[in-house]
């Protein structure tokens, strides 16, 4: 029987976790991305974005990620699509990233004083001038705990597309434990390197929650 140190475990294990740094940033990114469109539609004037936006969300949020990965990749390929597992966690990801984000965000924005929305129409600021100048500045101070937070549970979240057989770090946890039969040690190396990748982002939001707050009381 193969003998399996520690270090051979460890070095199975980042090679995959590799996987899931990426795909956490294509996700949490390309979610931003697509939630800040999101977020101008769901605060427009127009009723047919806010309704679009709005029904949206409710779409991804209402539904279990998991069952969207099954109709991304399974479900494309019954009417004859091919989708390979790292495309269809990636877009599923950020079509579900975007959604949350666009809450978290759209709360902080209705955070802000009203007041200063009127304020800024009456300097003649049009709608992106106010978000861009006024508005966004402000709700940012708000935004930054919940969307670390919601980046920490992206990277969590990644672990459910193993599913389809996207190799990210649980994944290779499994595979790991069923050549070396050492689940212990196994999943012990994968807890700490999951927490080695998100610790650092609480960590980096208290810093820059409190940079802001004293440039905004020195302002």
């Amino acid at each position: 029987m193969i003998e399996f140190s520690t270090w051979d475990i460890l070095r199975n294990l980042l090679l995959s976790a590799r996987w899931t740094v990426l795909l956490s940033l294509v996700s949490f990114l390309g979610g931003a991305g697509v939630g800040l469109i999101l977020l101008f539609m769901r605060i427009s004037k127009k009723k047919s974005l806010r309704v679009i936006s709005k029904y949206y969300v409710e779409l991804f949020q209402g539904t279990p990620l998991l069952m969207q990965l099954f109709i991304a990749f399974f479900g494309l390929g019954l009417v004859g699509i091919d989708v390979p597992a790292w495309l269809a966690a990636g877009l599923t990801l950020i079509l579900w990233a975007a959604a949350f984000l666009t809450e978290i965000w759209r709360g902080c924005v209705e955070a802000v004083n009203k007041g200063q929305w009127e304020a800024s129409a009456s300097l003649g600021m049009g709608r992106l001038q106010q978000m861009r100048y006024v508005i966004l500045p402000q709700a940012m101070r708000v935004a930054i705990p919940p969307t670390v937070g919601f980046a920490v549970q992206v990277i969590k979240g990644t672990a459910v597309t193993s599913i389809i057989g996207f190799v990210e770090l649980s994944k290779a946890g499994t595979i790991v434990t069923n050549a070396t039969f050492q689940p212990f040690t196994v999943y012990g190396l994968v807890a700490l390197i999951y927490f080695a990748l998100c610790w650092p982002l609480s960590k980096s939001s208290q810093i820059l929650e409190r940079k802001l707050n004293v440039a905004h009381r020195n302002h």
